[in-house]
């Protein structure tokens, strides 16, 4: 909100500083947005008398002036054609900035003739469209009297911030009682006559709607005479960027700016009736005073005479009653329209006013009639004319309430110790009636409702630069180290997953119901699945049980933009149903599309990815958040949402630690995403913790001895997992094979019906000597009779 500095003391009786005035206002919660001092901008430009003006030798319209600043005389090329001998006028000097032409002047010639400077018009300094000759002052202005002293421009403009509870402060009255309750000054008394008169008002008003406007005064005012207002307020408007327009406007805008109550006046001549304050009906239309017009829908509150609506309550008037030059009667408006409604109906019709801007933060009930006291004295004397009595319709919203409040809490709550009588002189300085431990708040501070708040006030006034300073660490504070085991393997994964290349998002904690009712449990029926009873919209309406059908979504929306080929992961929670402990931690990540960008090498970098690139991205996840990798058991009972041959679970024993596969085609199709997607499900709080303290990993024990590689090939079951055998392979000397893995699975010729060939290789690594032939062959029986025992397997012939 903008206002000036002159406006201000219209309401505060102060002898601060302009620079004391706004370092208050940021220190009290009105934060200072900016300050425009034109008389710091125009500094440059000065009263000057032009000593001598003739006729440039080599210029028909232009002259050659010798123009005395007060300080030098300057000769100035000018082609005014009012330039003459012992004028005064306004002068620029070399350097200045000309805002009318956004030039910046600079020593120069024209025809040959020196030009020091500029005497400048009025419509290059912005004050009218005027450009057919310079300023021309009267003959007594002294010379050297700055140009914003002339005019009137030397009032420096404030504009702060308002946060939406401070509804107060949308007038400069309320922002001089918060300055005066700091000490910064005194507010003044505002004197309030009532309106006398002889007559009632031609112009009745009933309200058929209540709930959009609870409070309604008014009051017919004859024999106004609507010519321009005095220059005074024109340049209180001007100075914030408002445009004069004529004495009744005018003053409806003084009144919004200067005490937060938006007014409005109609051309009660133009009228038909009386005022009908009700809902709007659907399709019915309003000229607006902005020049726009606007289809409203039903439900909005509306102030209309006997042929229509003439204004939309609390946000704009109509074209039809407005006021012109010809206006001889009017009916004033005050009235308390609900905020919520005037928010509403604002954001519906996309309508940004001055008037809206205030009624929907809430305007002052208990101000409604004393305004139109103050607004009918302001049009008489401005205007003339003789008023009614003052129409009234309804009542004024109730207010009352009181809060219970112990000074001591304001030590306890805000951390500053203030005396009771410091406290108590505070509140009532912002309007506050106190009583022993009772406060009640006053009309205009409707954002007051709990003892919390009266805290703030107390603290905000007394100053937030008076808490003691208190160092954030204390010696009592634990030495432990604040992240928790959880909270590790969550940053930990991150910071691996990120290393592979993929990207971290954020996504909703919940989902559509048909969408979550895909994820969750093996069975897919996600039974119990904890639901909203009140979700932020209706697509929203489920915890979700996995992270996964956001990253699709994720995935699909850079496919529709153009980025087929997308690698996501999120750390976050993931709700199951309400049989279950509810929430647990889950890094889950997807890959959609292909590895890598199409080269011309044909290099593996692109290539359809794969469930392997989901148990590559699990096992790293899992080894950096501390889980056993090498002893995991690889099983075949992911969850539904899996591909049922693509996919796997690993577990350590009954535990769970992560699921990873392709996505189920029916799924993909179902949620209309473009395949392939493979995934992962890492459950962090299944991961257990070590047994050990010391480093996560043991430090290398490299050995001299050259590693044995031995092959194996297996008859064994098709059913049986080629994880059990390397198992029991690895199970057969401990202490010697580091490495078991399987290079070639065959079916077919060769091999029974019901069988598959599976050969591994086996490294054994020597610690203490090289190992005989004897003892390599005494390792291999031993190979071949655990995995016998332990899968039914034979070695091939």
């Amino acid at each position: 909100m903008k206002f000036t500095l002159s406006w201000l003391k219209e309401h505060l009786e102060t002898d601060a500083s302009l620079n004391e005035i706004t370092d208050k206002l940021t220190a009290i919660g009105l934060e200072l947005e900016g300050v425009d001092n034109p008389a710091e901008k125009f500094a440059p430009f000065k009263v000057a008398y032009v000593e001598k003006a003739e006729q440039h030798p080599d210029a028909d319209r232009l002259k050659v002036c010798i123009v005395d600043t007060g300080k030098e005389k300057v000769q100035v090329v000018c082609g005014a054609p009012n330039a003459r001998t012992g004028m005064k006028g306004v002068f620029a000097p070399e350097g200045s900035y000309i805002p009318g032409t956004d030039m910046v002047l600079k020593k120069g010639k024209i025809r040959g003739q020196e030009s020091n400077g500029m005497l400048v018009s009025e419509r290059e300094m912005g004050l009218s469209d005027d450009h057919e000759g310079i300023i021309d002052l009267p003959e007594d202005t002294k010379t050297g009297t700055p140009f914003t002293e002339i005019f009137g421009m030397d009032d420096p403009v404030i504009d702060i911030a308002i946060t939406p509870n401070r509804a107060d402060c949308t007038g400069v009255r309320g922002v001089a009682r918060d300055l005066a309750a700091t000490g910064l000054g005194t507010l003044k008394t505002q004197k309030i006559t009532p309106v006398k008169s002889n007559f009632k008002s031609p112009v009745d008003v009933d309200i058929q709607f209540l709930k959009g406007c609870p409070h309604f005064c008014g009051a017919y005012i004859k024999g106004v005479k609507n010519g321009p207002s005095p220059d005074w307020l024109q340049r209180q408007l001007k100075a914030i960027g408002l445009r004069p327009i004529s004495a009744l406007v005018d003053i409806t805008n003084f009144f919004t700016i200067g005490l937060g109550r938006p007014l409005h006046v109609f051309d009660a001549d133009k009228l038909n009736g009386n005022i009908h304050v009700r809902e709007s009906k659907k399709g019915e239309t309003i000229e607006a005073l902005n020049d726009k017009s606007y289809t409203l829908e039903d439900g909005m509150t509306v102030v209309c005479d006997d042929t229509g609506v003439q204004a939309v309550g609390g946000i704009v008037g109509a074209v039809p009653t407005g006021c012109t030059e010809d206006t001889v009667n009017v009916f004033l408006e005050c009235a308390y329209f609900d905020p919520y409604l005037s928010a509403k109906t604002g954001r519906t019709l996309q309508i940004e006013s001055d008037a809206r801007y205030r009624n929907e933060r809430g305007l002052d009930p208990a101000f409604t009639r004393p305004a139109v006291d103050l607004a009918v004295a302001m049009i008489q004397e401005l205007c003339g004319g003789e008023a009614s009595e003052i129409v009234e319709a309804g009542k004024a919203v109730d207010t009352d309430r009181t809060i219970t409040f112990d000074p001591a809490y304001t030590k306890r709550l805000g951390g500053i110790d203030i005396a009771e009588k410091e406290q108590i002189k505070i509140l009532e300085s912002l309007g506050f009636t106190v009583t022993k431990n009772k406060v009640m708040p006053p009309s205009w501070r409707g954002d007051i409702e709990g003892r919390a708040d009266l805290v703030e006030e107390i603290t905000r006034i007394y100053g937030y630069d008076n808490i003691e300073a208190v160092s954030v660490r204390s010696s009592d504070a634990t030495g432990h180290v604040a992240e928790t085991t959880l909270s590790a393997r969550m940053r930990k994964a991150r910071n691996v997953l990120a290393a592979r290349g993929m990207k971290e998002t954020v996504t909703w904690s919940f989902m559509p119901k048909d969408k979550a009712a895909h994820f969750g449990s093996n069975d897919n029926k996600n039974e119990g699945a904890l639901t909203l009873t009140n979700p932020i919209s209706s697509d929203l309406d489920q915890m979700r049980p996995s992270i996964l059908p956001n990253l699709l979504d994720a995935a699909q929306r850079n496919a529709d933009r153009g980025f087929a080929d997308s690698a996501l992961f999120e750390v976050g929670p993931v709700f199951e149903t309400v049989k279950t402990d509810g929430q647990k931690m889950v890094a889950a990540g997807l890959r959609h599309g292909a590895t890598g960008p199409r080269h011309w090498s044909g290099a593996e970098t692109h290539r359809t990815i794969d469930l392997y690139d989901a148990k590559a991205d699990a096992i790293a996840a899992l080894e950096a958040a501390g889980a056993p990798a090498g002893n995991l058991q690889i099983t075949r009972d992911a969850p539904g949402h899996y591909h049922p041959g693509r996919s796997a679970s690993m577990r350590l024993g009954k535990n769970v630690l992560a699921t990873f596969g392709e996505i189920h085609p029916a799924v993909l199709e179902e949620m209309d995403i473009d395949g392939p997607a493979s995934g992962f499900e890492i459950y962090l709080d299944n991961i257990p913790e070590a047994k050990k303290k010391g480093p996560a990993r043991m430090l290398l024990q490299a050995s001299a001895l050259q590693p044995v590689t031995r092959d194996f090939a297996f008859l064994v079951d098709e059913n049986v997992e080629a994880d059990a055998l390397t198992r029991a392979a690895k199970s057969a000397e401990k202490s010697l094979i580091t490495d078991v893995s399987v290079f070639d699975i065959y079916q077919g010729k060769g091999v029974e019906d019901g069988k598959k060939s599976v050969a591994i290789a086996v490294t054994l690594q020597p610690v203490e000597q090289t190992l005989t032939d004897s003892e390599i062959e005494g390792i291999g029986k031993k190979i071949v009779d655990a995995v016998a025992a332990k899968t039914g397997a034979i070695l091939r012939g």
